[in-house]
This record gives structure tokens, sequence and C-alpha cells, in this order.
């Protein structure tokens, strides 16, 4: 990990604070990404999320810049998150409780700071301390840095997806089972 790397983590309501910093890294990160990266969709997005039960979002900083984050929440059993899957899926595979699934809803590391372990240091300290059997995620199908990274700490893809949004894409579903352990980058 880079020394002096700060990572923590936040409820929604700490968050508040840093939202615009939240944006701003998001559009820095998605720049020329179109009308599904725009400033006003994210918002919404964030807004929305953020009213989650079980919302976290871990930081990362670096001299006091933030450089990356990651947040997610649990999956409740009225969840949409599972609007627009493609079949077939594993038998009950969108069966929520609230506490079965954790939900990784964004995983961003500003463009200068990528290949430095800072999205690992954000993923195994996020996930180590679920509680969850299992956590998903989506992720582009041409996005091969993501898929190559996302399959060495564990993750299996397990069909695809277009959300319910306006101009979403079609994604790769992703799938952690947690065994108790933290994760490590191979």
């Amino acid at each position: 990990m880079i020394e002096g790397l700060q990572l923590r983590h936040h409820n929604a309501d700490e968050a508040k604070a840093i939202l615009d910093q939240l944006v701003d890294l998001y559009l820095e990160v998605y720049a020329g990404g179109g009308e599904f990266h725009s400033e006003d969709r994210y918002r919404r997005q964030l807004s929305l999320h953020m009213q989650r039960a079980g919302w976290e979002l871990v930081t990362a900083t670096l001299d006091g810049t933030l450089v990356g984050y990651i947040y997610g929440f649990p999956l409740p059993s009225e969840t949409r998150w599972w609007d627009g899957i493609h079949e077939p899926v594993p038998p009950r595979f969108t069966d929520e409780d609230g506490h079965r699934t954790f939900a990784v809803s964004e995983l961003l590391v500003h463009p200068g700071r990528r290949r430095q372990g800072i999205a690992a240091a954000l993923h195994n300290d996020l996930v180590a301390c679920r509680t969850e059997t299992r956590a998903t995620l989506l992720v582009r199908p041409d996005n091969l840095a993501a898929q190559t990274m996302y399959r060495c700490w564990g993750w299996s893809k397990v069909t695809t997806l277009r959300p319910n949004w306006q101009s979403a894409p079609v994604f790769d579903v992703h799938v952690l089972t947690f065994t108790g352990t933290p994760l490590t980058q191979k």
C-alpha cells in the first residue's frame, strides 16, 4: 500500500460533508462517459443510495486529498437491484432478505493514482467487515482492467444485467462469496 494512504469509513450523514468531492472524483474518473456518467444522474444515484439502510463508504486520501472511494449497501428484500437481469441464473439467486447480499455500487480511483494498490486497499477494507454471505457488483464487459482485477480478487461472473436506468449500458453481474477472511490482491 502507498505510504501515507488514509482509509476512512463514513455513514451517509458523514458522507454528506464530502458529497461534492465524491461527485468531482466520479466526474474525473468518467470524463467523456456520456449521459450515463453525467453529474446530474450521479448525484441522483448517490442521493438515493445514501438513503439505503446500511449504506457505507470507504474513502482513500493522500495528504488530505481524496484519491479513491468505494461504497455500497445491503440489498433489502424488495430490492430493484436485480431488475433487468438476464436469465438463466441459479435458483433463488435474486432472493434477498436485507442480510444476504452487499451491493458494491462504486469503486473509483483517481486516474493518476491507479495501479498503486489503492483499489485493493479500499475493496479489502470494505469487504473485510461485512456480515452478509456474499457481495455483488456490476462491471462493464469492455472494462478489461476491472474484469481482471475482480477475477483476481475472487469475484465470479454469473450473468449480465441492463439496469432500468436512463441510458444504462449492459453490465456483467459479479458475485463474491465471503469466507470470513480478508481478501488480498493476487
